[in-house]
Protein backbone atom coordinates (compact mmCIF):
# COMPACT_ATOMS: atom_id res chain seq x y z
CA UNK A 1 0.00 0.00 0.00
CA UNK A 2 2.02 3.51 -1.15
CA UNK A 3 2.02 5.84 1.90
CA UNK A 4 2.07 8.94 -0.28
CA UNK A 5 -0.39 10.86 -1.90
CA UNK A 6 -0.92 9.85 -5.45
CA UNK A 7 -1.53 13.11 -7.02
CA UNK A 8 -3.62 13.46 -9.99
CA UNK A 9 -1.80 16.36 -12.07
CA UNK A 10 2.02 15.85 -13.08
CA UNK A 11 2.15 20.09 -13.06
CA UNK A 12 2.21 20.03 -9.35
CA UNK A 13 5.84 19.18 -9.65
CA UNK A 14 6.42 21.94 -11.90
CA UNK A 15 5.68 24.75 -9.65
CA UNK A 16 8.44 26.37 -8.34
CA UNK A 17 9.44 25.54 -4.33
CA UNK A 18 9.49 28.25 -2.12
CA UNK A 19 12.48 27.93 0.30
CA UNK A 20 13.05 29.45 3.54
CA UNK A 21 15.10 29.29 6.56
CA UNK A 22 13.50 28.81 10.33
CA UNK A 23 15.50 29.40 13.21
CA UNK A 24 13.23 27.79 15.55
CA UNK A 25 13.39 24.48 13.35
CA UNK A 26 17.75 24.96 13.23
CA UNK A 27 17.71 25.72 17.02
CA UNK A 28 15.20 22.56 17.79
CA UNK A 29 16.61 20.68 15.54
CA UNK A 30 14.42 19.71 12.20
CA UNK A 31 17.25 20.74 10.11
CA UNK A 32 20.89 21.48 10.27
CA UNK A 33 22.03 24.92 10.73
CA UNK A 34 21.49 27.19 7.41
CA UNK A 35 19.20 24.25 6.03
CA UNK A 36 16.39 25.64 4.47
CA UNK A 37 13.06 24.01 4.60
CA UNK A 38 11.31 23.46 1.09
CA UNK A 39 7.50 24.31 0.60
CA UNK A 40 5.58 22.99 -2.39
CA UNK A 41 2.72 23.45 -3.86
CA UNK A 42 1.57 20.09 -2.95
CA UNK A 43 1.97 21.10 0.55
CA UNK A 44 -0.86 23.77 0.07
CA UNK A 45 -3.18 21.56 -1.52
CA UNK A 46 -2.83 19.33 1.30
CA UNK A 47 -3.87 21.90 4.28
CA UNK A 48 -6.23 22.80 2.28
CA UNK A 49 -7.59 19.57 0.88
CA UNK A 50 -7.91 20.53 -3.02
CA UNK A 51 -6.35 22.95 -5.84
CA UNK A 52 -8.39 25.49 -6.88
CA UNK A 53 -7.74 29.47 -8.09
CA UNK A 54 -7.70 30.29 -4.64
CA UNK A 55 -5.23 28.05 -3.02
CA UNK A 56 -2.87 28.12 -6.17
CA UNK A 57 -3.27 32.33 -5.68
CA UNK A 58 -2.00 31.96 -2.57
CA UNK A 59 0.68 30.66 -2.96
CA UNK A 60 1.83 32.27 -6.01
CA UNK A 61 1.09 35.41 -3.88
CA UNK A 62 3.57 34.41 -1.24
CA UNK A 63 6.31 33.12 -3.96
CA UNK A 64 6.00 36.73 -5.51
CA UNK A 65 6.13 38.63 -1.99
CA UNK A 66 9.28 36.71 -0.27
CA UNK A 67 10.96 37.03 -4.13
CA UNK A 68 10.31 41.20 -3.59
CA UNK A 69 11.05 41.57 -0.33
CA UNK A 70 14.39 39.15 0.06
CA UNK A 71 15.75 39.47 -3.89
CA UNK A 72 18.67 37.58 -3.44
CA UNK A 73 18.67 36.58 -0.01
CA UNK A 74 17.19 33.11 1.75
CA UNK A 75 13.66 34.33 3.32
CA UNK A 76 12.97 33.75 6.96
CA UNK A 77 10.16 32.23 8.24
CA UNK A 78 8.67 33.90 11.10
CA UNK A 79 10.28 36.99 10.00
CA UNK A 80 7.33 37.95 8.08
CA UNK A 81 4.42 39.70 9.14
CA UNK A 82 0.99 39.75 6.70
CA UNK A 83 -1.91 42.11 6.40
CA UNK A 84 -4.56 40.83 4.35
CA UNK A 85 -7.53 43.50 3.23
CA UNK A 86 -10.40 42.24 4.57
CA UNK A 87 -12.27 39.64 6.76
CA UNK A 88 -11.83 36.29 6.61
CA UNK A 89 -15.02 35.38 5.72
CA UNK A 90 -14.67 37.78 2.81
CA UNK A 91 -13.42 35.97 -0.62
CA UNK A 92 -11.36 33.14 -0.08
CA UNK A 93 -9.60 34.90 2.69
CA UNK A 94 -9.40 32.49 5.11
CA UNK A 95 -8.50 29.52 3.14
CA UNK A 96 -5.74 31.66 1.92
CA UNK A 97 -4.25 32.47 5.47
CA UNK A 98 -4.13 29.17 5.96
CA UNK A 99 -1.42 28.35 2.94
CA UNK A 100 0.23 31.95 3.72
CA UNK A 101 0.83 30.66 7.46
CA UNK A 102 1.85 27.43 6.47
CA UNK A 103 4.51 29.19 4.08
CA UNK A 104 5.84 32.28 6.18
CA UNK A 105 4.91 30.84 9.57
CA UNK A 106 3.13 34.29 10.15
CA UNK A 107 -0.30 33.24 12.10
CA UNK A 108 -3.06 34.66 14.37
CA UNK A 109 -3.31 34.50 17.79
CA UNK A 110 -3.04 30.75 17.85
CA UNK A 111 0.37 30.83 17.03
CA UNK A 112 3.17 29.91 18.49
CA UNK A 113 3.98 32.08 21.16
CA UNK A 114 8.00 32.12 21.37
CA UNK A 115 10.82 30.12 22.91
CA UNK A 116 12.92 32.02 25.36
CA UNK A 117 11.31 35.34 24.41
CA UNK A 118 12.00 35.27 20.34
CA UNK A 119 10.89 33.21 17.19
CA UNK A 120 7.25 34.09 18.57
CA UNK A 121 4.61 33.82 15.37
CA UNK A 122 1.49 35.06 16.67
CA UNK A 123 -0.25 37.74 16.17
CA UNK A 124 2.00 38.26 12.79
CA UNK A 125 -1.01 37.27 10.26
CA UNK A 126 -3.91 40.21 10.68
CA UNK A 127 -6.91 40.86 8.83
CA UNK A 128 -8.49 44.41 8.37
CA UNK A 129 -12.69 44.22 8.50
CA UNK A 130 -12.62 48.46 8.34
CA UNK A 131 -10.93 48.50 4.46
CA UNK A 132 -11.87 45.65 2.29
CA UNK A 133 -9.74 45.33 -0.73
CA UNK A 134 -10.23 42.86 -3.68
CA UNK A 135 -7.55 40.11 -3.17
CA UNK A 136 -5.16 42.37 -1.69
CA UNK A 137 -2.21 41.40 1.09
CA UNK A 138 0.81 43.16 2.11
CA UNK A 139 3.74 41.16 3.42
CA UNK A 140 6.24 42.88 5.53
CA UNK A 141 9.64 42.05 7.08
CA UNK A 142 10.40 42.23 10.44
CA UNK A 143 14.00 43.21 11.07
CA UNK A 144 13.70 45.52 8.13
CA UNK A 145 10.35 46.92 7.76
CA UNK A 146 10.44 46.28 3.97
CA UNK A 147 6.96 45.92 2.80
CA UNK A 148 5.05 45.11 -0.47
CA UNK A 149 1.23 44.95 -1.85
CA UNK A 150 0.54 42.19 -3.71
CA UNK A 151 -2.56 42.17 -5.75
CA UNK A 152 -4.28 38.88 -7.00
CA UNK A 153 -7.02 38.59 -10.14
CA UNK A 154 -7.59 35.41 -10.81
CA UNK A 155 -9.96 36.44 -13.94
CA UNK A 156 -7.08 37.30 -16.06
CA UNK A 157 -6.57 33.88 -16.69
CA UNK A 158 -9.31 33.30 -19.25
CA UNK A 159 -11.55 30.16 -18.05
CA UNK A 160 -13.19 27.45 -20.52
CA UNK A 161 -17.13 28.30 -21.17
CA UNK A 162 -17.66 24.64 -20.20
CA UNK A 163 -16.62 24.66 -16.66
CA UNK A 164 -20.06 26.44 -15.53
CA UNK A 165 -22.00 23.75 -17.24
CA UNK A 166 -20.37 21.06 -16.01
CA UNK A 167 -19.70 21.88 -12.56
CA UNK A 168 -23.13 22.40 -11.81
CA UNK A 169 -23.89 18.54 -13.21
CA UNK A 170 -20.80 17.32 -10.76
CA UNK A 171 -22.52 18.86 -7.87
CA UNK A 172 -25.74 17.84 -8.84
CA UNK A 173 -24.28 14.36 -9.19
CA UNK A 174 -25.83 13.84 -12.86
CA UNK A 175 -22.24 13.82 -14.25
CA UNK A 176 -21.74 10.91 -16.22
CA UNK A 177 -17.85 9.72 -15.57
CA UNK A 178 -16.59 11.74 -19.08
CA UNK A 179 -18.70 14.75 -18.10
CA UNK A 180 -16.71 14.11 -14.43
CA UNK A 181 -13.70 14.11 -16.18
CA UNK A 182 -13.40 16.36 -18.55
CA UNK A 183 -14.46 19.05 -15.63
CA UNK A 184 -11.32 17.91 -13.50
CA UNK A 185 -8.83 18.66 -16.37
CA UNK A 186 -10.53 21.93 -17.09
CA UNK A 187 -10.67 22.97 -13.41
CA UNK A 188 -6.82 22.11 -13.40
CA UNK A 189 -5.65 23.67 -16.20
CA UNK A 190 -6.88 26.93 -15.08
CA UNK A 191 -4.60 26.04 -12.06
CA UNK A 192 -2.06 25.30 -14.37
CA UNK A 193 -1.91 28.61 -15.97
CA UNK A 194 -2.10 30.35 -12.99
CA UNK A 195 1.33 28.65 -10.95
CA UNK A 196 3.17 27.58 -14.23
CA UNK A 197 2.02 30.68 -17.15
CA UNK A 198 1.66 32.87 -15.07
CA UNK A 199 3.76 36.10 -17.12
CA UNK A 200 0.92 35.31 -19.75
CA UNK A 201 -1.56 36.93 -17.65
CA UNK A 202 -0.61 40.52 -17.18
CA UNK A 203 -2.53 41.53 -13.66
CA UNK A 204 -2.36 38.02 -12.33
CA UNK A 205 -0.20 39.12 -9.69
CA UNK A 206 1.09 42.47 -9.36
CA UNK A 207 4.01 43.06 -6.74
CA UNK A 208 4.59 46.87 -5.26
CA UNK A 209 6.96 47.91 -2.52
CA UNK A 210 5.35 50.46 -0.05
CA UNK A 211 6.26 52.72 3.00
CA UNK A 212 2.98 53.71 4.14
CA UNK A 213 1.02 50.91 5.23
CA UNK A 214 -0.32 50.58 8.92
CA UNK A 215 0.12 47.27 10.65
CA UNK A 216 -2.08 46.24 13.61
CA UNK A 217 -0.14 47.10 16.61
CA UNK A 218 1.95 49.81 15.14
CA UNK A 219 3.09 52.53 17.01
CA UNK A 220 2.72 55.66 15.69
Amino acid sequence: MKKTTNWARVFYDEVEPIRLRDPLGEILGAVEEGEPFTYTFKEAVLISGHSCPAVSGAYLVTLKALKTLYADEMPVRGHIEVLIKGKASDLSYGPQSQVIMLITGASGETGFKGLGGRHGRCNLLHFDPTEFQFNTYFFRRTDTGRTVKVTYDPQTVPEDPRISTLIKLVLSGTAVASEAEEFRNLWQEKVRKILIDYDEYPGLVEVTEVTDVAFPGDTK
